[in-house]
């Protein structure tokens, strides 16, 4: 089984020009150590939000032309599929790995989700502010936060589930997001490590209904 521990070699790979060479190297590189880092992952992960929980790595179904600029692994409770369900994600790109909890534009109910985060949001938001590294991304392939958690009021916080229905490709996106060339100097313990420090923490979000 793969390391799940991604070198300097593997953020690269988003330099490679073109759909096939890029997604070649995708599916070579870095799809079997997100593979492996989500079979560890999804029994620690399930046990933080006391329910089922399936890893999904992208596979990039839908593109034919344009290479993607990153590429996931998601943490869901429908072994189905994720993108109607909230989840977690751990994201690779050119320049950063980013450790996620996402409400994305195929949820099936993001009414009702906002509904129920901006009534917790008093609650749920002075533990969140004072997380460090915490930060809300406008979309979920952003590599750059837009801001960092600590710079919202709890009910600023509940307002950014307006960005979530105010139109049909609304989401909800929180995480934390670390530079390449530190990534790349990390042991597998430490993506782990990583990742479930940061699940853990945004689990209450992930167990909203």
């Amino acid at each position: 089984m793969p390391s799940a521990a991604f070198g300097s070699a593997d953020f690269k790979v988003f330099d490679v020009k073109g759909f096939q060479p890029r997604m070649g190297q995708i599916r070579a590189r870095i799809r079997p150590k997100l593979e492996t880092l989500g079979k560890s992952l999804a029994p620690a992960v399930a046990r933080s939000v006391g329910g089922d929980t399936f890893a999904h790595v992208a596979k990039h179904a839908r593109r034919t032309v344009n290479p993607p600029d990153d590429t996931w692994v998601a943490f869901a409770p429908d072994k189905r599929g994720y993108k109607k369900h909230c989840h977690f994600k751990v994201a690779l790109s050119r320049h950063c790995v980013r450790f996620l909890f996402e409400i994305g534009p195929e949820h099936a109910d993001k009414r009702r989700w906002a509904s129920t985060w901006k009534k917790n949001a008093p609650k749920v938001g002075p533990v969140l502010r004072r997380v460090k590294h915490l930060a809300w991304f406008k979309n979920e392939h952003d590599e750059e936060p837009a801001s960092p958690l600590s710079d919202f009021t709890p009910e600023k916080l509940g307002e950014l589930a307006d960005e979530l229905i105010r139109t049909r490709d609304g989401q909800f996106v929180v995480g934390r997001a670390v530079p390449a060339d530190e990534a790349a100097r990390w042991t597998e313990a430490q993506y782990r490590s990583a990742a479930l420090e940061t699940f853990r923490t945004l689990a209450p979000l992930y167990r909203l209904r």
